[in-house]
């Protein structure tokens, strides 16, 4: 095989790796899909995970627990601003997912909290995460790594603009 064709089918699989790893993940009436979260500077303590959650079905669920190998403890999370102060709280009781409607947890928002990181997370790399449903049981999904400061899984960057 020529070297041309080589790289042709290396650039193939990669792509073809890639769009697995896009694909969205379901489980009973859930359809997860546009998982990611951000790179990290070293030493970071924490990072968050972000994803949106489709409940297609006629009853509601509820995102009550996360997990993963790279952090000490991982938690579900809302950040809000009340009076020009950012507050982050865990959600204990999680998230609701109503039946029929669309949850996104994004930057700003609500989002899985990742503490106590036992390392860096690298652009181009995925972060695997166990999210616990009510009903719908335990999902297994990888987040892919965006640029350190990204506001989407495409990579944008935040815009830090009063605009």
């Amino acid at each position: 095989m020529s070297l041309l064709k080589s790289i042709a089918a290396a650039a193939v699989v990669s792509l073809v790796s890639l769009s697995a790893l896009a694909q969205d993940t379901t489980v009973g009436d859930l359809t997860l899909s546009h998982a990611w979260t951000r790179a990290t500077p070293p030493k970071a303590k924490a990072g968050g995970g972000f994803i949106e959650i489709v409940n297609g079905g006629s009853d509601a669920d509820r995102l009550i627990a996360a997990s993963s190998d790279v952090a000490a403890k991982v938690e579900l999370h809302e950040m809000s601003v009340t009076d020009g102060v950012m507050k982050m709280r865990e959600l204990e009781n999680g998230i609701e997912i109503p039946a029929g409607e669309t949850v996104a947890l994004k930057p700003g928002g609500l989002h899985i909290m990742f503490m106590g990181l036992k390392e860096s997370f690298e652009e181009g790399t995925n972060v695997p995460v166990v999210l616990t449903f009510e009903n719908a049981g335990d999902v297994a999904v990888e987040l892919p790594v965006a640029k350190m400061g990204a506001k989407s899984p495409d990579g944008a960057h935040m815009n830090h603009s009063t605009n």
